[in-house]
């Protein structure tokens, strides 16, 4: 680690991952199809501390671990950062097969590598979701794979952001994109507050201010929304499954450099 990652201070930071480090659903203002999210967010909470920041997001929707643990880490061990934040798996939970012990290896060789480098590491686990429409039927796997992220951050010495403890506020639809499986516009602010808070980034805000009260939706329109989102989200996912293609081929990562935050490679 350089002299200030060891003295605490942040010079360069790099996330890595899949669509929700990618920070999908939360648009950047008149840019088609590039999103902000936590991970940026997050970024922003440090700048405002040091402005020399240099920050890289290399994180792609749709990427499975394997994926991630072949291209974006080496590729985030080159850019020697202070600070990573890292997680991976959640695309390999959801679908038939997926198995969290296996993965669980493969990422603890990952994160092994990652803290080789002197860095701050912070994981993930994933979120309960059991509160969540059409969450429940990965439920098991997503909590023993938690098991296991914890286990390894214990025995690598990283930070965690336990997004399953967090559920009382996540669990409120207002949290989530209408697709059910991305962070709304909020719930990207609320994490970012979150992830600050264990970085110890001081941040303005607090991820725990209760919703507004708000009326419950009656059953027509649930089972509406529920038509409406296999219709928009459930039917491609599928149909991309079935033909082995993912939402994040031919992407590349948005921030593949660390630049100070208002500038963005190409």
């Amino acid at each position: 680690m350089n002299e200030a990652g060891q003295q605490g201070r942040i010079g360069t930071f790099v996330a890595i991952g899949d669509s929700f480090t990618e920070g999908l659903n939360d648009p950047v203002p008149g840019e088609d199809d590039v999103f902000r999210g936590w991970a940026d967010r997050v970024a922003e909470h440090i700048a405002a501390h040091n402005p020399e920041l240099r920050y890289a997001n290399l994180a792609v929707r749709g990427k499975l671990l394997r994926q991630i643990v072949e291209l974006q880490v080496p590729a985030a061990v080159e850019l020697k950062p202070d600070l990573i934040t890292f997680c991976a798996g959640g695309n390999d939970i959801i679908r038939p097969g997926g198995d969290p012990d296996a993965l669980a290896v493969e990422f603890d060789e990952a994160v092994r590598t990652l803290r080789g480098t002197g860095a701050r590491v912070v994981l993930f686990t994933g979120f309960d979701t059991r509160g969540l429409r059409s969450g429940r039927r990965i439920r098991g796997k997503a909590a023993t794979y938690n098991m296991h992220l914890r286990a390894i951050a214990d025995r690598r010495g990283c930070d965690v952001v336990d997004l399953w403890s967090l559920m009382p506020v996540f669990n409120d639809p207002r949290a989530w994109y209408e697709d059910r499986l991305h962070l709304s516009v909020e719930g990207h602010r609320r994490l970012a507050l979150r992830v600050a808070e264990v970085l110890g980034v001081p941040a303005e805000g607090d991820w725990r201010e209760p919703w507004p009260p708000q009326d419950a939706a009656d059953w027509l329109t649930l089972r509406r929304e529920d038509v409406h989102w296999a219709r928009t989200y459930l039917l491609p996912w599928i149909g991309r499954r079935a033909t082995g293609r993912s939402s994040g081929d031919g992407r590349f990562a948005k921030r593949p450099e660390p630049l100070p935050l208002e500038k963005r490679a190409g």
